[in-house]
């Protein structure tokens, strides 16, 4: 099977012409068609899709991996370039989201969500396709849909919230998608923010699609934001895998980032805008 994931948003950039931006978005080209993982912001998709030479209006379809602005805020410039198409997501994803941030002298929850309304996006061309459970949405193509929150120490950020019966409870971001690649060389496993926990989601990824080995994972892992034992739990844990690459993007951290790439080593990758994930050792 041929597949090639190229990074479009992202955070940092290292090669001149192209743009970065606070969000994250992927481009994965597969035999039976290619899929766009997130949009970022809005501000870079477009101009480094051309720059990088990935034509938007070949995409099959979107899948979201959660309702954050930085993850949809570009998916109305997609629709613009492409026209109607199938998005793939969990219902959650429209759901109003908000995070506990400094406002002058004190905390605020401000709003982080998509920043459109269901029927400002159907209106445009996106077709949703609600998805909760884990399903295949191309030959070996994956999205986990719900996953398990089964580790003791993935707790994730308290500071985001939503709001429910008029008080603030944590989110339990039930729509943090990742996606899933079965290839011969194992998973690969492209990230969003894992809001559901990076081992969780590596977990159920074996369990449902019965492959041990995890080739590579790609994308945002959230440890810049979680409490400081979750990213040694979490180191701790990911040696386990065997993992040929991991590389990370967006919302890792920078301390995190040094951390992964001291334990690592050769294994290690950062995932800007660019990236290119190949077959076998071919990144």
């Amino acid at each position: 099977m041929d597949w090639k994931i190229t990074v479009l948003c992202e955070n940092t950039v290292t090669t001149p012409g192209l743009l970065g931006e606070h969000g994250f978005a992927a481009y994965v080209e597969t035999p039976d068609g290619n899929i766009l993982f997130d949009t970022g912001q809005g501000f870079s998709l477009v101009q480094n899709a051309l720059r990088l030479q990935k034509d938007l209006r070949q995409v099959a379809r979107v899948v979201l991996s959660h309702g954050h602005f930085d993850h949809t805020g570009g998916l109305l410039a997609f629709l613009g370039v492409h026209g109607p198409c199938d998005i793939v997501a969990h219902p959650d994803v429209l759901s109003e989201r908000f995070r506990w941030m400094p406002v002058g002298k004190e905390e605020k929850p401000m709003s982080i969500g998509i920043p459109w309304r269901e029927a400002y996006l159907t209106t445009r061309g996106a077709r949703f396709r609600w998805q909760r459970e884990f399903a295949e949405i191309a030959p070996n193509v994956f999205v986990t849909g719900e996953v398990p929150r089964a580790t003791d120490f993935e707790t994730g950020d308290p500071k985001f919230v939503i709001r429910r019966n008029g008080d603030w409870v944590p989110d339990p971001f039930l729509d943090d998608y990742s996606m899933v690649v079965k290839t011969p060389d194992g998973l690969v496993i492209l990230l969003g923010c894992a809001h559901a926990g990076l081992i969780n989601i590596l977990n159920h990824a074996i369990a449902q699609t019965g492959e041990q080995r995890i080739h590579a994972i790609l994308g945002g892992t959230h440890l810049g934001f979680s409490p400081q034992p979750q990213l040694e739990r979490t180191l701790e844990a990911l040696k386990k895998y065997d993992l040929k690459l991991v590389a990370t993007s967006h919302c890792t951290g920078q301390a995190p980032i040094a951390r992964l790439a001291a334990e690592f080593g050769k294994a290690f990758g950062f995932g800007n805008v660019g990236f290119v994930l190949l077959p076998a050792s071919g990144h």
